[in-house]
């Protein structure tokens, strides 16, 4: 994890400078922003078609996505041991009973990493990506504009060396952790006893497996058929994959929906999400263990109760509709350039006469907020003549647009930047974050119930397996396709695309902030929607398995083995195909 977070981070000291103003093709001085020269000709200096090939030719060649792509292997490879195997040993070497305590724990306590994180990523959003090479004071865009970026690289170097720091102490955990295990496994037996020769004869069997080395190619294939041939199994990691596609997911576009939705900025909602939601989660994880102990839940009521906490999530998901704010005021894209009348299309908005002579370039993102609180994409379309000296942030005047929209004012000026959202949005806001924070608590409140489903519903030698393959189920189904079709339908949304020095589709500077929210926040509340129809019908799978059993499983030792699972068992130890023992099945 230490190595690949490195790697990732040296491509920044590979490549040039960031250049925020690609549209212009100039140099981004104050001197390159354009105005409105009527009657002259167009004021941005075109570069050669010679200089803009050999730019196209220098971006073709670079390979430093390849960093990246191993980088993130890397740390793929080290992060996939955690869950299964550090969860399996947590839950076998815990005293009887306490596992969903000790779970809670240890997830909230992997919470203030989190909250660490977020603080740091906070504070790194907001000092320039080529901090320590440039003169900030040359920079003229802030946090808020849509071209600003970080020193994402930062976050990736501290936190590598932090990886490579707490590695240190694994080095020093016993080689050989079978020992306790097989004390817990004799002091289990001595305790609650066994009732049947089969148990007897299982117990025996899987001691006796211990002793005889290493699993072949075959026993493999065995325990995974094992495990998707039970349906409990396979319904859990199908409503939990819809689940978590709609977390990671709405999780990578949450600061540009905030960004979008209500003018924060990046770093600011790190800070709110760090300071705020994160330890409304970790308290949610702690307290959630602590009333499945409390209670001495069956598995069927942990799964009640993870099916309750997954309902009141969805509430809050709905809720977050009710706080959408209003299209922005964006002349050309939602308005006409005269400010008064809205358009149909966000395309090819025609200009108004205070700017059609202009001779302005079109393409150009620099968006200007003028004092009738409209955004213009740049000075040159408000129709602005000058511009102020030495003035943070920097200020043009003699905006005729601003004249034509009706604006009264002894003074028509335009500060650089978009113009921030207006008070009923702001107050929407404050309102998102209070529903953010239920979210998170509800989410985290069954948390911890989730990992137990996964693990009681399945052999015991199976629990690594079974936590593996449900890792990398979610890792490459969620993590990899969940961001792309999210970041596909929020594309649709966007109102002005970039264009780079090759002329072609950039980054989008905006999107329609109403169709954004419909988009991000109606894709998210499907996917928990289907997630808990197929967890409601799990739980009525394991009601109709387990009524009548003894499920206190969190009582006994927290073993529930199917008895398809436990007759698939030879004498030996090992399993044998399922048309052996088809007529066990439940």
């Amino acid at each position: 994890m230490g190595v690949g977070s490195i790697l990732t981070a040296l491509p920044h000291f590979f490549m040039g400078y960031y250049r925020y103003s690609t549209e212009s093709h100039v140099n981004t001085t104050e001197s390159s922003i354009s105005t409105c020269l009527i009657n002259e000709t167009l004021s941005l200096t075109k570069p050669s078609t010679e200089i803009v090939g050999k730019g196209c030719e220098k971006q073709s060649e670079s390979y430093m996505w390849i960093y990246v792509l191993m980088g993130n292997m890397l740390r793929g490879i080290g992060e996939t041991p955690i869950a299964p195997l550090g969860v399996s040993y947590l839950d076998d070497f815990a005293k009887e009973g306490y596992s969903s305590v000790y779970l809670g724990i240890l997830n909230s306590v992997a919470m203030i990493g989190v909250i660490v994180a977020f603080l740091m990523g906070a504070v790194c959003t907001r000092m320039y990506v080529d901090i320590g090479y440039v003169d900030l004071s040359s920079i003229r865009i802030t946090p808020q504009d849509s071209r600003w970026v970080g020193a994402w690289w930062l976050g990736f170097l501290v936190s590598g060396l932090l990886s490579i720091i707490c590695s240190m102490p694994f080095f020093f955990l016993p080689q050989n952790p079978n020992e306790p295990q097989k004390q817990r496994r004799k002091a289990s037996t001595s305790l609650h006893g066994l009732n049947t020769d089969e148990e007897k004869n299982q117990a025996a069997n899987s001691t006796n497996h211990e002793k005889h080395g290493t699993l072949s190619m075959t026993d493999f294939l065995q325990s995974m058929k094992s495990l998707l041939t039970n349906h409990l199994y396979i319904m859990f990691v199908f409503s939990t994959l819809l689940y978590f596609s709609s977390l990671i997911g709405g999780f990578t576009y949450v600061f540009k929906y905030i960004e979008q939705q209500y003018g924060q900025s990046i770093s600011q909602a790190n800070f709110l999400l760090g300071l705020i939601i994160i330890p409304c989660m970790a308290t949610g994880m702690v307290l959630g263990g602590y009333l499945i102990k409390k209670f001495k839940l069956t598995l069927v009521g942990i799964a009640k109760f993870s099916s309750f906490t997954a309902f009141l999530s969805l509430i809050c998901q709905l809720l977050y509709f009710a706080l959408l704010c209003d299209r922005k005021s964006v002349a050309g894209l939602t308005l006409a350039y005269d400010g008064i009348n809205p358009v149909a299309s966000h395309a090819n908005a025609p200009l108004s006469y205070c700017n059609s002579g202009c001779n302005c370039d079109e393409t150009q993102w620099e968006p200007v907020c003028g004092n009738n609180g409209i955004t213009y994409l740049s000075p040159c379309l408000a129709g602005c003549t000058s511009v102020g000296d030495n003035e943070k942030p920097t200020v043009f005047y003699n905006c005729s647009c601003l004249e034509v929209s009706g604006f009264k004012s002894m003074n028509y000026s335009a500060r650089l930047g978009e113009c921030p959202r207006d008070n009923p949005c702001r107050k929407k806001h404050y309102f998102y974050i209070g529903v953010q924070v239920m979210d998170a608590f509800f989410s985290a409140l069954g948390a911890t119930s989730f990992i137990l489903l996964l693990v009681k519903n399945v052999l015991p030698e199976l629990k690594s397996l079974a936590m593996g393959f449900h890792s990398l189920v979610i890792r490459t189904l969620g993590g990899i396709l969940a961001p792309v079709y999210f970041g596909a339908m929020i594309d649709r949304t966007c109102m002005k695309w970039s264009t780079t020095s090759c002329g072609t589709q950039g980054a989008c500077r905006i999107y329609n902030s109403i169709s954004f929210g419909i988009a991000y926040l109606g894709l998210s509340s499907t996917l928990k929607f289907l997630a808990l129809v197929v967890y409601i019908a799990l739980l009525y799978a394991m009601k109709k398995k387990y009524e009548g059993k003894d499920t206190k499983a969190l009582e006994h030792g927290g073993k529930v083995m199917d008895e398809t699972s436990r007759k698939s068992l030879n004498s030996n130890g090992h399993f044998v195909p399922s048309s052996v023992v088809s007529d066990t099945h439940i």
